[in-house]
């Protein structure tokens, strides 16, 4: 979440934010219910910072900052939701999918919807004209969350297999 979250303290500008994956990844791998406020202060620590330093500006850091924990506990939740469906077998892809649909839909509509009635940077926001920016929004959201959950996952079951092996390996030896 630090080297991506935006122009706050990353070097590397190109990669969008991984703090939604952070947060599901966190819900499915990590589980204890501290991971969440802990995940929350860190997000807020940085933004915060990087106001501070002006490496950020207040556009975001509105009366409606208080959604984007919403959202980022819509997020865990799912990830812990999820979890109780994981299987280490291939069958558990598309679980995962709909998982990441349901919960970066829930989050979208709380996070994107929450700043788009309150935080004051729209002089009439009205539900039309919300539902008109999802197709624009949404899809980029749902696939930067998609890219960082399945690396991750793809990593975590390069590294279960190796276990499995070596431990194989050393039960025939």
């Amino acid at each position: 979440m630090i080297a991506t979250r935006g122009q706050h303290f990353a070097s590397v500008d190109a990669l969008p934010s991984a703090s939604w994956a952070v947060f599901f990844l966190a819900g499915a791998l990590l589980r204890p219910m501290w991971a969440l406020p802990t995940f929350f202060v860190l997000s807020s620590v940085l933004d915060f910072a990087s106001l501070a330093t002006g490496t950020i500006t207040d556009w975001c850091l509105s009366p409606a900052y208080w959604a984007v924990a919403l959202a980022y506990a819509a997020l865990w939740f799912g990830g812990t939701f999820y979890a109780r469906l994981h299987r280490d077998r291939w069958i558990t892809i598309p679980r995962l999918a709909l998982a990441l649909v349901v919960t970066a839909s829930i989050a979208y509509l709380i996070s994107k919807g929450g700043f788009w009635f309150f935080s004051g940077r729209y002089p009439e926001p009205t539900l039309s004209g919300f539902l008109a920016r999802i197709p624009q929004y949404y899809p980029r959201a749902l696939g930067t969350l998609a890219g960082y959950v399945g690396v991750a996952f793809a990593v975590r079951a390069v590294i279960v297999k190796s276990i499995s092996l070596r431990a194989a390996k050393g039960a025939h030896a």
